[in-house]
């Protein structure tokens, strides 16, 4: 239905005409015919002010769920919503997906969707730095990509050279032809395409979790108990990419190069996407393995629930702390 040179009499007209067609949908600009939006796009679910609280799979979210008071579940794109209270906060708990992909894609979903003051994210990580155990829960001061990467050009045999023009940028050592680089990224604040390596937590919620007090940790899982007793450690680097790392060599680099004390999958994505949105993040990870660093086989099948338990004991202290 073509709307040219139409009278404000015979525009109100079509305007009727079409929200008598199109029911509670919403009409587009009227000079566009009776084109609708379609009835949930990108409109927000509800307004109360929610802390999003995210874990990367299922596992980590079993110990968080059953504590959600009035859970009420909405399913966006085939992700699943829980909103409710948790330790007396208003939050909206969902599953990211495993990788930075998903992380990025369904940190920015929740915050579309809902109104997100804050975003907490809990779950499991490889620990990096040796002074680390499995159990431990780690709160990183900052978070970094380490798989934004130029693969070098090999020009001798084990010689890796970097085009000239992107030199300055890598300020980072490689780990063979692998050259750490920052990403790009803007944000409403600063709408300029800018370089960054680091996204920093945010210095309040840091605050709140060096000020917990100490939260007991497990330290068993059905018959294997750990040698140490799990500790909690607040500050640091946690750096993110999309390999699940079991490799003795690359953990001893990513601490060297990194200062790193755990490796994960998903938290420097929803770091970069909380930056971007100006939104306050911070992020609770707790060692399910050591990223290739134990004496044998890859632990993280043995002490994931231990983990994920422990992490989710530190973020219900924290949201019971938070103010």
């Amino acid at each position: 239905m073509q709307v040219r040179h139409r009278s404000h009499a015979s525009l109100r007209t079509l305007a009727h005409q079409c929200s008598r067609f199109l029911g509670a949908m919403a009409i587009a600009a009227v000079l566009t015919g009776c084109a609708a939006v379609p009835p949930d796009k990108a409109v927000r679910i509800d307004a109360t002010p929610r802390i999003a609280v995210i874990s990367a799979f299922a596992p980590e979210l079993t110990v968080l769920l059953p504590q959600v008071q009035q859970p009420v579940r909405h399913s966006v794109n085939g992700v699943e919503f829980t909103t409710g209270t948790l330790q007396g906060k208003p939050v909206v708990v969902f599953l990211s997906g495993i990788s930075m992909t998903n992380a990025a894609m369904n940190t920015q979903l929740v915050l579309d969707r809902f109104n997100v003051s804050h975003i907490v994210f809990s779950g499991i990580a490889g620990g990096v730095n040796p002074g680390l155990h499995i159990g431990d829960v780690t709160v990183p001061a900052r978070w970094g990509q380490y798989m934004e990467w130029l693969m070098a050009r090999e020009d001798q045999p084990g010689k890796y050279t970097a085009p000239g023009w992107m030199r300055a940028e890598l300020t980072l050592p490689a780990f063979g032809m692998m050259h750490p680089r920052p990403v790009e990224v803007r944000s409403a604040a600063n709408p300029k395409l800018t370089q960054k390596f680091w996204f920093e937590a945010d210095p309040r919620m840091l605050a709140v979790a060096h000020g917990l007090a100490a939260v007991p940790l497990a330290h068993c899982h059905a018959s294997h108990c750990l040698k140490e007793r799990p500790r909690m450690v607040v500050g640091g680097n946690g750096v993110s990419g999309q390999a699940f790392v079991d490799n003795k060599a690359f953990r001893e680099y990513a601490f060297k190069t990194f200062e790193a004390n755990v490796l994960d999958m998903e938290t420097a994505a929803t770091a970069m996407v909380a930056h971007s949105n100006g939104v306050p993040y911070i992020a609770f990870r707790s060692l399910s393995d050591l990223a290739g660093g134990g004496d044998g086989a890859n632990e993280m099948d043995t002490f994931m629930h231990l983990a994920a338990a422990n992490s989710a004991k530190v973020l219900q202290a924290f949201l019971a702390a938070w103010k």
